[in-house]
């Protein structure tokens, strides 16, 4: 017997998840998105990757605006759903709605839980250096990502990975675990419950632009860290010349101190920028001036004046 899914999504990440369930026996009765909302320079109102495929697979969508409205909750309780499952879809579910679905809600986490829970839990994790991250499907109840976990699964961390690579590979893995898990329920087998240890969770926040802004006195890796983890957005932005740049892609050049003050070039090259840190040397090799379009340092180079001896500052 097929189950009755509603899934909850909004961005790219919980594309594949919506995919997966799509094409097993499942039947998708209802995709539940956030409204469109205006995105990018020209604030135009565009859809996001959920909807469009909802559209393309001339699925029923939903875009409440409050979801505890009682003529809202009436509707989904009247398509009889078996299971709802969540990814990314950006905002908390209130216990009316977590009441309808007669096996409740499972939701595809792209940290490996109780460490990130939260709104960006893979950039966070770049940031912070962790090695290691992973997908987890648990329970949804009323407090933040805290339910208990169904099913894991761990993915290294490349040294050099942005977080767009990270979570690409996050949202495949994401998807079949979430498929495996509904298969489970669909065959009535046991389903084993992991609560988790309070003790160990950590907070992955939303990302902000001020994250953008860092200190080069810190070590090289950590500068590196959050240039990659911030990647494709609020991007690690820094100084020269007066000039804002947003650093999109960077190599930890060295690790060990050199006789340089932090943020100065010690080396314009064109497959990059050399630059002190507070420990070691950062090669930034892909930026952005504000208001143009990404490009290698060597392009870069070619419209600037920039020598040894110049220093970026602090946005």
């Amino acid at each position: 017997m097929s189950l009755r899914v509603i899934f909850f999504g909004t961005p790219s990440f919980a594309v594949p998840s919506l995919r997966s369930l799509l094409d097993s026996p499942h039947a998708v009765v209802a995709v539940v998105t956030q409204p469109d909302r205006p995105r990018g320079r020209g604030h135009r109102v565009q859809p996001e990757a959920v909807k469009r495929l909802a559209v393309e697979r001339g699925l029923r969508i939903s875009e409440p605006e409050r979801l505890k409205d009682p003529e809202w909750l009436a509707e989904i309780r009247a398509l009889e759903p078996d299971i709802a499952v969540v990814a990314a879809y950006g905002r908390m579910l209130p216990q009316a709605l977590l009441d309808i679905p007669r096996l409740g809600f499972i939701n595809v986490h792209a940290s490996l839980l109780p460490r990130w829970r939260g709104a960006a839990p893979v950039h966070r994790a770049i940031v912070a250096g962790d090695t290691v991250t992973g997908v987890t499907i648990m329970r949804v109840v009323l407090a933040l990502d805290a339910g208990p976990m169904i099913a894991s699964q761990a993915t290294p961390i490349g040294r050099d990975e942005t977080s767009v690579e990270v979570e690409a590979r996050l949202a495949t893995i994401g998807a079949a675990l979430a498929q495996d898990v509904v298969t489970h329920m669909e065959q009535r087998d046991a389903v084993a419950l992991q609560p988790q240890d309070e003790a160990q969770a950590t907070y992955a926040a939303k990302l902000e632009r001020a994250d953008g802004r860092f200190d080069w006195s810190t070590p090289a890796t950590a500068i590196h860290n959050r240039i990659r983890g911030l990647h494709p957005w609020p991007l690690a932005a820094t100084r020269l010349h007066d000039r804002r740049l947003l650093l999109i892609r960077s190599i930890v050049e060295r690790e060990e101190t050199i006789d340089a003050e932090p943020g100065t070039i010690v080396a314009a090259r064109r497959d990059g920028l050399l630059v002190a840190a507070g420990l070691g040397v950062v090669r930034i090799v892909e930026l952005q001036p504000e208001g143009r379009r990404p490009m290698p340092v060597g392009d870069f180079l070619n419209g600037t004046s920039v020598r040894e001896g110049d220093r970026f500052e602090m946005v």
